[in-house]
């Protein structure tokens, strides 16, 4: 793992970020906010988070101009819960356009479940070295009410009423929809995979 890498948490005012810095601190590493795009190109690693609702969070992304910056990053990128769901094509959640990183459309879960899914549930079929030292039905931590449904970039899965597409991978884009700083030593693990990424895979 490279030393001294520069690490950014996107910063739009729609993001878990305290919990996420202090989760980096605990590997050994110090990231930094920013919402300034020459910082966030700049960086050696990308974190984007997100709490919140969809439209209202893109429009964030948009007022910034981050929109049209996020998709073009060539180096590792981590979306989290809203921030996986904002770099897919779409969400139901606000019939909102998201920034077509990932070919998914975001669905609310149906009536048959209770909604928001909260709390552990297992992450399985784990592919990608994001998942390394990671074992096969896992527990993460979990809030939300719309998921992706299983899909061609899927690198991990999860079942609540209907499986789903639990994490992504495309090119130098990676999202989780759980929360890995919430999600004990298998989130930790997630997040020094993610450290340790090169972009090569």
């Amino acid at each position: 793992m490279k030393e001294n890498q520069k690490i950014v948490i996107i910063d739009y005012g729609a993001g878990n970020i305290q919990s996420i810095k202090f989760a980096i601190k605990r590997l050994g590493f110090e990231a930094e906010l920013s919402s300034d795009a020459s910082e966030i190109r700049n960086a050696d690693k990308v974190i984007f988070p997100g709490v919140g609702e969809a439209g209202s969070a893109m429009r964030m992304l948009k007022s910034t101009g981050l929109d049209e910056v996020i998709p073009t990053l060539k180096q590792p990128v981590l979306g989290i819960c809203l921030g996986m769901q904002l770099m897919c094509n779409s969400s139901e959640e606000g019939k909102t356009k998201g920034l077509g990183i990932f070919d998914a459309e975001v669905k609310r879960f149906s009536n048959h479940v209770k909604v928001p899914q909260i709390g552990w549930n297992q992450i399985s079929n784990l592919e990608s070295a994001l998942f390394e030292k990671v074992k096969e039905g896992e527990y993460v931590y979990l809030v939300h009410s719309y998921y992706v449904p299983e899909c061609k970039d899927e690198i991990a899965r999860t079942e609540y009423g209907v499986n789903y597409s639990t994490a992504l991978h495309r090119d130098n884009f990676y999202g989780v929809q759980f929360h890995p700083e919430k999600s004990s030593i298998t989130g930790e693990q997630i997040l020094k995979n993610f450290l340790k990424l090169e972009l090569a895979e």
